[in-house]
């Protein structure tokens, strides 16, 4: 393919509202234009990317025997509501109506649809077992889309769902879609790591998120020192490497004393001299949940950490069993449930539940807010002063124990890519989803669930895989593996030369791509550098004339310089090193 024959235009600078490295070059170097927030044109090069990633999920796919369908992007919201996430799901659903009134959405995922597919068919235990999956488009109406294709609002998902009889069979899936799904990203030939993870919104027992490590991702992970635990912050067990013990033996007689002004724990802690880890703080949700307008009634509960941990609302919402994570509640309401504002309540005197992080398990006469404003209370136990339910409700951080050995926890940033899920009975109850097994009784059958972001993983793959002058593409998705910069295309022996070299890589099942416009050589060079084939090749009038072609590894800028008969077996052994 030669530039002249498409439509490709290489950009300088950055757009302002590129924040992160792969953002920048997606747009720079022609990959992607964007159309509206959130919403982006792929261009011819990004989308020979895209093509080949959706191949080689194909490629491992079919190897398991699954079968790739193509479902609606529109959904009926009576669907929907058979499982009633038309509610739980919130504003992230673009809601609409047709001409004729009937209201329906724009597919964030595709569970309902999946299950309306199926369930008139699987009738009998002799249909099972069954693993189906589509590459469709998916909407979710981000509040703040960022980040390019990592937090769009449309964006192209690989989603598989399998069926099965039994729980053992859904495990079996689950097995098989890992091992799949290992097979994929090692054929990215990119940093990965495979964690437990929170199931959110889609539900599930049991859940594996994979994840590429970038410093840009998005979310935290911890990774054990010593074994292969690898979790995502929000699932991670938080326990200390070093359990603390209190220095006090006796409980104490409570006071309460005058805290004028002191409204945060970094506050108490000066005021105190008590360090932040031997304080505890209150803070207010609310367990409300859905959009039921008639449902006026606060639900609140308080949490209580030490002053210097933090709460993890995944955990108090798994916890709790909640469908989301709790809101926090604002001043008026904390007001309402405690007497007094934030930063001057606490746990003694509470009419509403009390749940405590296990940090706290240990103290003894620490201090909490008095639930007046501007004083605190002293010497409080638990037990004694008030009652709670204690958990695992921290995050978890770096330093933490790794909860499989003895070892510690170290903190990297990911891009969530891919993630798999034992769903269990769970959408199959909910949309009748039954077969007549041996016996023939009706049973509910057992789902997993599989997604791949393909829109995102080819930008993750920039975003691990870059430097100052552009992008590096792996081998694997690259758009094209040879850069060929023709330097005078106007010279007729040039040309065929280039033409032959085109022709000979092509037989060898290589992409060749060919800049012939008519632009200085410094140009060209920084544009091939942008673009990030993993191979250039240099063509100019004055080393093809004295026999010597350079050929560029664009990972290591390693520069071999060979005779024009020795090029098509560089290139290829070039390649073949990455």
């Amino acid at each position: 393919m030669k530039w002249s024959k498409i439509h490709l235009f290489t950009q300088k600078e950055a757009p302002s509202d590129a924040e992160i490295p792969s953002h920048k070059l997606m747009v720079r170097g022609g990959f992607i234009k964007k159309l509206a927030p959130g919403l982006y044109t792929y261009g011819f090069m990004g989308l020979r990317a895209i093509r080949k990633f959706e191949n080689i999920i194909r490629n491992e796919l079919d190897k398991i025997n699954c079968i790739e369908i193509l479902m609606p992007m529109v959904h009926p919201k009576e669907l929907w509501m058979e499982t009633n996430r038309w509610n739980e799901m919130g504003a992230g659903l673009l809601k609409f109506k047709n001409r004729n009134d009937h209201e329906f959405c724009l597919g964030a995922t595709h569970e309902e649809a999946i299950v309306d597919y199926v369930r008139h068919d699987l009738k009998s235990y002799r249909d099972f077992p069954k693993n189906i999956y589509q590459i469709q488009t998916k909407y979710r109406d981000e509040i703040r889309p960022r980040f390019g294709l990592m937090r769009g609002r449309e964006f192209s998902m690989k989603d598989a769902y399998s069926f099965d009889m039994d729980q053992a069979g859904a495990l079996k899936a689950y097995d098989q879609m890992y091992e799949a799904y290992t097979r994929i990203f090692n054929r990215l030939g990119l940093q990965f790591r495979i964690v437990k993870a929170d199931a959110g919104n889609i539900g599930g027992s049991q859940t594996h998120e994979f994840q590429l490590l970038a410093e840009a991702g998005e979310d935290a992970l911890l990774v054990s020192d010593k074994t292969a635990f690898a979790a995502n912050i929000e699932v991670c067990p938080a326990i200390d490497a070093i359990p603390y013990q209190s220095k006090e033996k006796e409980f104490k007689a409570t006071e309460k004393f005058a805290t004028p002004g002191q409204k945060t724990i970094a506050d108490l802690e000066k005021f105190t001299s008590v360090p932040a880890n031997e304080l505890v703080k209150t803070l207010f949700y609310s367990a409300n949940e859905g959009f039921d307008a008639k449902d006026k009634s606060l639900k609140a509960f308080a949490v209580l950490l030490r002053g210097s941990d933090e709460v993890n609302p995944i955990k108090v919402k798994n916890f709790l069993k909640l469908t989301n994570a709790p809101r926090m509640l604002n001043d008026d309401e904390v007001r309402e449930v405690s007497g007094a504002a934030p930063g001057s309540c606490g746990p003694v005197g509470l009419k509403i539940p009390v749940y405590a992080d296990n940090g706290i398990t240990n103290l003894k006469n620490y201090i909490v807010g008095a639930n007046a404003d501007g004083f605190h209370l002293k010497n409080v136990n638990h037990e004694r002063d008030y009652k709670a339910q204690f958990a695992d409700l921290r995050m978890a951080r770096e330093g933490d124990k790794c909860p499989d050995s003895d070892g510690t926890l170290k903190a990297y940033r990911g891009i969530e890519v891919g993630h798999v899920f034992y769903l269990g009975q769970k959408y199959a109850q909910k949309m009748n989803g039954v077969f007549l097994d041996k016996n023939g009784r009706s049973q509910f059958y057992e789902m997993g669930c599989y997604g791949i972001g393909v829109t995102r993983t080819v930008q993750a793959s920039i975003e691990q895989s870059h430097d100052q002058d552009g992008v590096i593409w792996p081998k694997a998705i690259a758009p094209y593996h040879v850069h060929i910069c023709l330097l005078d295309p106007k010279d007729e022996a040039l040309a065929q030369y280039v033409d032959k070299m085109d022709q000979a890589l092509t037989e060898k099942h290589l992409d060749v791509f060919i800049d012939d416009r008519d632009e200085r050589p410094g140009f060209k060079f920084k544009d091939a550098d942008l673009l990030g084939f993993p191979v250039r090749v240099v063509v100019g009038k004055k080393g093809f004339d004295a026999d010597q072609i350079e050929v560029v590894n664009r990972k290591t800028k390693e520069v071999h310089k060979v005779t024009r008969d020795q090029v098509n077996q560089t290139v290829q052994k070039v390649l073949e090193s990455l």
